[in-house]
């Protein structure tokens, strides 16, 4: 019988793809295990007090008292006071001594000082869960706002001495070419060398659907190869890849904190000392105003006083409720360098947009060919034959004309400066440019090019004009949705600056519905006209830009918007928000995920601070347990994650 041949290649990826399962498996097992053991304190003492509760109320163990019942207690206390007392003295030794760890300390001893046991666990004992309810939201959010780092390339196929090798994208340097297979992460932004290519651009994007590149266009780092095997040429090394560029804009994200974050833990550090001191005074001071004063009901109400008080809830709160921001923007295609610019983006009431690459696809694209007594693919060989060795962009959508027939050869091409090319084509004196060019050759041309603002390059053949090519960049498929979502979100004043031509820019702004529009500024006038609106009446201007020459204006606007993907290193460095998916109508999602934002952490401050006040009033007065001080530190730190997460689940139309 034959033996079969045995793939020693293969036999090792089959065993090297067991070990990966078997350690995923046993990673996930230990991942599993650890997340139970976070619980297992607050289970244990939970028994412990219902277990006490039930024999101090049904009298099942008639010598449950004295010493026993204080060590059952003592035993149920430790497991969740020891971490919250130990947490309190390491503030205390860093000379922070008014924290939520310190008041929750001192008010559960306290209760355990005039012999509330029961109410002193279980008030720890609620607090602790609170902050496992607390910590667990905050992974979660951060979760969602890191998600792109399950995106990281961690290996490239590169062709090395005439065969491929897998190397550390790190290692990979720019021109070399690297193979992905199907189901493969792109390791580092390149050009496509194969013909075409589907991918999954979900991580990079926010979008679904397969994007389809052809030959000679970008890839990006990140993106998942849908489509066979691809062969790519590096542009940039992995440390300035698309993805490595938004894993750290996302990691320092969270640093960036907002004005509100900001308040409110200054506000915590202010108002905790003044409690401790009204809860002293609220010991003591009945001494001298009360007739029948009792020591012990008098500090178990401070005590209360202490457990409403706790900061806790605002404290925690609020920066999930950025956290949940600025991730359900991440998951929309929308990068937000910090919370600040969440907060900013909803006070803006202008918006300025770059032409360009922001509203149009700044690819030039052939719009209408007039052949004038040439047959059109004979006229545009010849035009072809003179914009063959030029890189400018109108020549390359020239070029991408297709023509039956061999390729006419130019010969002698000369430039003429500020107008345009002259050269011979089949012996044939061929002249390639703007209407300057025609005029200053005494080339005659026809009065219907006169009413044309798009750019045109005329040509003429043997000293007679022989027809016209327009050329115009399109405008972005959701560029007129934009405008309209702009407005809907409340926002009326829409203007577009270009350093395109005037005439050109007029007639976009025209066509989208933007009332005011300016073309032919330089940097320089695009910063003044911004500057101007930043300086009217209350103008808060967010700018909208994708070149260079925007960086400037990026970095002076109240928020900088930059497109992500046609957009410059420089202008997306300078920005303080990357539309990643380079659609215009992310602007008013932006906006919108910014307001809710700031609705849900206002509704969180004004359900802290109204449900503590109530409960602060009622347990001052004596007609308030531990228990409803538990609801208005915990209950309402709970209440108030669980408002911040609904942000994680929002969609924004």
């Amino acid at each position: 019988m034959k033996k079969k041949k045995v793939n020693l290649r293969d036999l090792n990826k089959t065993s090297s793809d067991t070990h990966k399962r078997k350690d995923a498996h046993n990673q996930s097992s230990a991942e599993s295990i650890g997340k139970f053991k976070v619980y297992v304190p607050a289970i244990f003492s939970f028994v412990m007090l219902i277990v006490g509760i039930a024999l101090d109320y049904f009298n099942a163990f008639p010598h449950f008292s004295g010493w026993i019942r204080i060590l059952w207690y003592v035993i149920a206390y430790i497991p969740v006071g020891f971490p919250v007392m130990t947490e309190g003295l390491k503030s205390i030794k860093n000379g922070d001594f008014f924290t939520e760890f310190f008041l929750m300390s001192i008010a559960t001893l306290g209760a355990f000082v005039i012999g509330e046991y029961p109410e002193g666990v279980a008030v720890m004992l609620f607090y602790a869960v609170g902050e496992l309810f607390q910590n667990a939201a905050v992974k979660k959010a951060k979760r969602n706002i890191k998600a792109l780092l399950d995106v990281r390339p961690n290996e490239a196929l590169v062709y090395r001495e005439n065969n491929y090798i897998s190397v550390n994208p790190e290692m990979v340097e720019i021109g070399e070419k690297v193979q992905v297979r199907l189901g493969e992460k792109i390791p580092l932004d390149g050009i496509l060398l194969s013909e075409k290519g589907s991918f999954n651009t979900a991580a990079l994007t926010g979008e679904s659907k397969p994007d389809t590149i052809a030959k000679g266009e970008k890839v990006f780092a990140g993106s998942i190869n849908l489509d066979g095997v691809i062969e790519i040429e590096t542009t940039k090394e992995f440390k300035d890849s698309s993805i490595a560029r938004i894993l750290d804009m996302v990691q320092n994200a969270t640093a960036r904190k907002s004005k509100t974050e900001l308040f409110i833990r200054k506000f915590a550090r202010i108002y905790t000392p003044i409690v401790v001191f009204l809860a002293i005074g609220l010991t003591f001071l009945p001494y001298f105003f009360v007739d029948d004063y009792v020591f012990s009901d008098w500090l178990y109400r401070a005590l209360i006083f202490l457990v409403i008080s706790c900061p806790c809830a605002l404290v925690i709160s609020i920066p999930l409720g950025y956290f949940g921001g600025l991730g359900a923007a991440s998951k929309n295609g929308i990068l937000f360098k910090g919370a600040s610019y969440l907060d900013e983006m909803t006070k803006v009431n202008t918006v300025v947009m770059d032409k360009t690459g922001t509203v149009t696809k700044g690819v030039f694209k052939i719009k209408e060919i007039k052949a004038i007594g040439w047959k059109e693919p004979e006229f545009m060989k010849y035009l072809m034959a003179m914009e063959e060795q030029s890189t400018h962009p109108i020549a390359k959508a020239i070029m991408e004309y297709k023509a039956d027939g061999e390729d006419f050869q130019a010969s002698e091409v000369t430039e003429i400066a500020g107008k345009g090319l002259k050269g011979t084509v089949n012996g044939k004196t061929v002249l390639v440019g703007n209407k300057a060019l025609m005029i200053s050759n005494n080339i005659e041309v026809p009065s219907e090019t006169d009413n044309i603002v798009e750019s045109i390059v005329m040509v003429s053949i043997e000293g007679k004009f022989a027809g016209y090519v327009i050329i115009a960049d399109e405008l972005k498929d959701d560029a007129h949705d934009a405008i309209k979502q702009i407005r809907e979100s409340g926002i009326s004043k829409i203007i577009m600056l270009s350093g395109d031509k005037d005439s050109i820019t007029q007639q976009v702004a025209k066509e989208m519905g933007i009332d005011t529009a300016k073309g032919g500024l330089l940097p320089e006038d695009k910063l003044n006209e911004v500057e101007k609106l930043m300086s009217e009446n209350d103008g808060r201007v967010a700018f909208i830009g994708d070149g260079i020459n925007d960086a400037p204006v990026l970095a002076a606007s109240d928020v900088g918007i930059a497109m992500g993907g046609l957009g410059s290193d420089v202008a997306i460095e300078t920005a303080d928000v990357i539309i990643q998916t380079d659609q215009p109508s992310k602007i008013a999602k932006a906006i919108k995920i910014g307001r809710s934002t700031r609705r849900i952490v206002y509704q969180n401050i004004a359900l802290a601070f109204g449900v503590k006040a109530v409960v602060l009033v009622l347990g001052a007065g004596g007609l308030a347990t531990m228990w409803e001080a538990v609801f208005a530190d915990v209950g309402v730190a709970l209440l108030a994650i669980l408002n911040a997460v609904r942000l994680q689940r929002m969609t924004w139309s």
